[in-house]
């Protein structure tokens, strides 16, 4: 039987929410994020997009690019709950559904008639249920099914038949393959490598090489081949968070405030996803975005706050700022133990990621 795999991909899903609910906002340029010095926009909507802006860069830029771009505060806790009208959607079409985030899942609907028309509907009905627009695509795989979701954006549907895939992907930019950023398309580019095409004529060995093991992926995507399969239940492997400062500070007192603060909600997290790990790891950046970790594999699990608390306080101690100042702060607790191993029910209070 022939994989069918649907990715869907919502249209600037943060921002298409806040010019949903506020209409004021519809049609002009806007970045979901914090409006300051220190500020990333999570989000930008394609009004914004033609000036550059876009996810992942500061805020300070964005409001340079476009010097009418509207900032509105995130609202997490909206868009998780949109993102679980949307997940009870796609679970009306297949239990195989694996979420990437909050706004984009992978399906495989192997069994239906029609991935198309399944596409198309989920679409339609995301639409009518939530006044949200989204993009699919469709194919044989999780790598070309992604490719195609972002051919039409916005509000697109794409599929990539069996019988196009070694064209398709013979023209295909080195950009537009899943995996491939920026840093590495560049080096690809140095080695003469700009479509599926050229990617195809190395050997897999040669892209192992230059690549290391992402290498025999790259080798596979260049002939249309990617053989994971779609994971409904993705097995976490360690939660964590952390903050960005206001201003940089090298004062440690101020630093344990900030670390207690992380702790919390880490510990939060921890418990609310009944969620245990044995190794805890601190992550620094410093003022010249230079970042480290420090970590500590304990005997057993992390069972209580106090306990993660004195084991990232003990890291942060060990820490020579080096003359910096620091930026970032996080706590990450992972190295989970095999399932079934060790259970404790875990006490926790409830809290909002």
């Amino acid at each position: 039987m022939q994989n069918k795999i649907i990715h869907v991909d919502m249209d600037a899903f943060y921002a298409s929410i806040e010019q949903r609910d506020r209409p004021e906002l519809r049609g002009r340029p806007i970045a979901v994020g914090y409006d300051g010095p220190r500020g990333v926009v999570a989000t930008a909507s394609y009004e914004a997009r033609p000036f550059g802006v876009r996810s992942a860069i500061s805020s300070v830029l964005a409001r340079r690019l476009c010097p009418d771009l509207i900032f509105v505060p995130a609202r997490f806790d909206v868009y998780k709950a949109v993102s679980q009208q949307i997940r009870d959607i796609f679970h009306d079409y297949t239990e195989l559904v694996e979420p990437l985030s909050l706004d984009e899942a992978f399906l495989d609907v192997s069994h239906l008639r029609s991935a198309t028309l399944a596409a198309r509907e989920i679409k339609d009905r995301i639409r009518t249920e939530t006044g949200l627009t989204a993009s699919a695509g469709i194919s044989v795989n999780k790598m070309l099914a992604k490719i195609a979701s972002d051919y039409r954006k916005p509000d697109g549907l794409f599929v990539i038949p069996p019988d196009k895939i070694d064209t398709f992907v013979a023209e295909l930019p080195v950009e537009r393959f899943f995996g491939i950023g920026e840093v590495t398309a560049e080096k690809m580019h140095a080695l003469g490598i700009r479509t599926g095409a050229d990617l195809r004529q190395w050997e897999e060995l040669e892209l192992v090489k230059h690549f290391g093991k992402a290498g025999r992926s790259y080798y596979g995507y260049a002939r249309g081949i990617d053989p994971r399969p779609v994971v409904p239940n993705r097995i976490r492997k360690s939660l964590g968070a952390e903050t960005t400062f206001g201003a940089d500070t090298a004062d440690r007192e101020v630093l344990l405030g900030e670390l207690e603060q992380v702790c919390e909600e880490v510990w939060q997290r921890l418990s609310r996803h009944r969620f245990r790990g044995r190794t805890v790891v601190l992550k620094i950046k410093f003022d010249d975005f230079r970042q480290i970790t420090r970590s500590r594999t304990l005997p057993a699990t992390v069972d209580s706050r106090d306990g993660l608390r004195l084991v990232a306080r003990e890291l942060l101690a060990g820490v020579d700022f080096g003359g910096h100042r620091i930026r970032l702060i996080g706590v990450t607790v992972g190295n989970a133990p095999d399932f079934g191993e060790g259970c404790v029910q875990l006490r926790f209070d409830f809290g909002e990621e």
